[in-house]
């Protein structure tokens, strides 16, 4: 499957949601998201992620493929393969016993919605600043960018490390990506 998003800083995430909302955007998850990155000791292509969901109502995870990342008439392109997973401590077993390393961590609490032919994820990480990303046709992100009342100036593709950076720079405090400790996450988990 081809991924392709954009991503934006929120200001006002409670104003964002309900214009989304108004606009008869669907919320599908609300909860925590946590992903795991892996990668091959050989240095092979690609990554791979152990994402789950995880709210009072419902728990699922995924495996996903990660190809490498590019730029596109100005949106963020990626290849991505996922699947369900039912058990995914014996999937992390697996991944170590075959070869794959476990890299990064990060945790966030997220709202997602299915608005039009497009996805809007609001992520808010332990420490850092509030992000929307929108994802879908670039025809179908630009209507839900519209939606959100963000100026559209403010989407970029920028990488998950480029809005860590201005966060640090502006405010002089460390983000703070999962519940842990806070580090700086590696590049290759922010692509």
């Amino acid at each position: 499957m081809r991924e392709v998003e954009l991503k934006s800083v929120v200001d006002d995430v409670a104003r964002c949601r309900s214009r989304v909302e108004a606009a008869g955007g669907t919320l599908r998850f609300a909860g925590t998201m946590e992903d795991r990155y892996y990668t091959r000791k050989d240095g092979g292509t690609g990554r791979l992620r152990i994402r789950t969901y995880q709210s009072p109502e419902s728990q699922w995870s995924e495996l996903t493929w990660k190809g490498g990342a590019s730029l596109e008439h100005g949106y963020k392109v990626r290849e991505e393969l996922s699947t369900r997973v039912e058990d995914p401590s014996t999937l992390r077993d697996i991944l170590e016993r075959t070869g794959f390393t476990p890299g990064e961590h990060l945790t966030r609490e997220i709202a997602w919605y299915a608005c039009g032919d497009a996805t809007l994820r609001f992520e808010q990480f332990p420490r850092m600043d509030l992000l929307v990303e929108v994802e879908g046709s670039p025809e179908a992100i630009e209507g839900a960018i519209r939606v959100t009342g963000i100026p559209r100036e403010r989407f970029t593709a920028d990488r998950l490390k480029e809005f860590i950076r201005r966060f640090e720079a502006r405010t002089g405090t460390r983000a703070q990506l999962s519940g842990e400790a806070p580090v700086h996450a590696p590049a290759s988990a922010l692509d």
